[in-house]
């Protein structure tokens, strides 16, 4: 499995040290990167009922769930069931034909009850005008096995930086933006 360094990496190393037995095998690691492959992709089919539950399905039903994203962290299971339904209600509801692709997903697996998760994804999508429109970003997730089940315990998300419009495209060396014009923040 190819290492991932992440701010998350701490934490997954001292739920690691935690665990007696040590490492899992290659072939064990392998199959609990499938399994939670498998799982992901599931609760993100945007093509099924109940896409706001299955969302929450991944995260620890008690304990802390530290999520941190476009500028916020939350650090209960509560605040991020309503920033859940808050992106559903107010953008996944306008998204037409949504299709969630998964470019890239990175394991490690440290444990047998701990892995960690970085992903690469796009939402194709048309919106309520019927043009063509995509979000996207990378996502890290902590996962840690309780019982029979994985939850993921803390994650990052971030996400793609803002496409700039026509008016935004490469200008010739030395020519200056037109009066007034301000970039988009970065």
């Amino acid at each position: 499995m190819r290492h991932i360094v992440s701010l998350l990496t701490p934490l997954a190393f001292a739920l690691a040290c935690s665990t007696p037995g040590g490492p899992p095998s290659a072939a064990e690691q392998h199959a609990i990167a499938d399994s939670l492959a498998r799982q992901v992709k599931a609760a993100y089919d945007l093509t099924k009922p109940d896409v706001e539950a299955r969302l929450l399905s991944l995260y620890a039903p008690s304990g802390r769930v530290v999520s941190a994203s476009a500028g916020q962290v939350s650090a209960s299971r509560d605040s991020l069931a309503m920033g859940i339904k808050a992106f559903w209600q107010n953008v996944g509801v306008n998204m037409r034909e949504p299709k969630w692709q998964w470019e890239e997903m990175l394991f490690d697996v440290p444990a047998p009850n701990v892995a960690i998760m970085t992903a690469k994804y796009h939402i194709s999508h048309l919106t309520p005008r019927n043009e063509p429109h995509t979000i996207g970003g990378a996502w890290t997730a902590v996962f840690e096995k309780r019982d029979d089940r994985w939850y993921v315990i803390q994650e990052h998300l971030s996400d793609l930086p803002a496409r700039p419009d026509s008016t935004m495209a490469a200008m010739p060396a030395g020519m200056a933006m037109p009066p007034g014009h301000k970039m988009p923040p970065e």
